[in-house]
């Protein structure tokens, strides 16, 4: 049972990831950078901190409490994942929701997956239970899928000419896209070293009171400011260097419109690792490798449903649609078995 729940919270979370630069598409004349800084403080901040204090007692003691290597640590991995929470946004820009996210998230699913386990020593011994077993199984059924997916992207870029691209993605540029996605995607994974390394973070705020399923919310408080950091340099240096500061002052349109946006996009990606540290917690830790990869898959899952649905695919071939629905099917399956697997835990 707890691997069906873990499963769902995964999926919840990844529903969030996917759905998050949807209000970033309703703000107007705004540069790129001025709608992230305030996605941002929203995302990285703002909610983090709201949650953490609901959810955690002493919130400000657990944090602060003997500052450590492992602090230190968490912060770093979140700084390195900010730096691909960055390029994610640059992905999106020029590649859409659907070819952007599949590209980046594949690799980051394989890096974030594999390299905790590895690195912790602890690899050798999840493979030799049962359920170890059938995870593994379950992290390539969905690499795979997310490999099919990908194939898909690449054939609808073939089916479209450039006009009919720059319908639904203004910018689109796949080779830029492309360098900036696998950027993208191998930084992103550092969120999952993140969560590993603060694990003695989420020990404290247990003994503080903090119920088991809510103890990884003191830990994202430090990833998110170390994410926070890396984005903001990047953020201030293109305001200030192309002039773009002034979108906060100027009165068309209304600038009370695109803070709100910006914020509801920034809440919205904030979720998804609410809910990702508590479908972690019914994986348990010596399934929890398997919960990055089941975050990317159903990230991949609803962002090219909304892909769909915003038409990126309007005009492809049958033979591409196909690839797309086997990709996103395989994906699916391979929710059944890794939720198969950890429900053996």
């Amino acid at each position: 049972m707890g691997g069906l729940l873990g499963i769902l919270l995964h999926s919840i979370g990844g529903f969030a990831a996917g759905s998050f630069y949807i209000p970033m598409n309703l703000i107007k004349k705004w540069s790129w950078e001025s709608a992230w800084m305030i996605l941002g403080f929203s995302a990285w901040i703002v909610t983090p901190v709201i949650f953490a204090y609901i959810t955690v007692p002493d919130l400000f003691i657990v944090l602060f409490e003997n500052v450590s290597s492992t602090h230190l640590w968490t912060f770093f991995w979140g700084a390195m994942w900010g730096i691909g929470g960055l390029t994610f946004g640059l992905t999106m820009r020029y590649l859409g929701l659907s070819l952007g996210m599949t590209i980046a998230l594949g690799f980051s699913t394989a890096i974030g997956t594999f390299i905790p386990p590895i690195f912790n020593g602890e690899f050798i011994a999840l493979i030799q239970t049962t359920g170890g077993q059938i995870i593994l199984f379950g992290v390539i059924l969905s690499l795979v899928g997310i490999g099919i997916t990908g194939r898909a992207g690449f054939l609808k870029e073939q089916d479209l000419d450039k006009k009919q691209q720059q319908e639904s993605i203004k910018e689109f540029d796949l080779s830029k896209g492309i360098i900036i996605a696998v950027i993208s995607g191998i930084l992103s994974a550092s969120f999952a070293f993140g969560l590993t390394a603060g694990r003695p973070i989420a020990e404290t705020a247990l003994n503080y009171g903090a119920v088991d399923l809510f103890k990884n919310n003191a830990v994202l408080v430090w990833v998110l400011w170390g994410g926070f950091v890396t984005n903001m340099v990047y953020v201030i240096f293109m305001l200030i260097n192309n002039s773009t500061y002034k979108d906060f002052t100027s009165r068309e349109p209304p600038v009370s419109k695109n803070f709100i946006w910006a914020s509801i996009g920034g809440t919205i990606w904030y979720l998804q690792f609410f809910f990702y540290g508590m479908g972690s917690t019914y994986l348990g830790e010596d399934y929890e490798f398997a919960g990055w990869s089941l975050h990317m898959a159903s990230i991949i899952l609803f962002s090219n449903v909304w892909g769909m649905y915003f038409k990126e695919w309007k005009g492809v071939k049958m033979k591409t649609t196909n690839t797309l629905y086997t990709g996103l099917t395989i994906i699916i399956i391979s929710f059944v078995v890794i939720g198969m697997g950890g429900s053996l835990h």
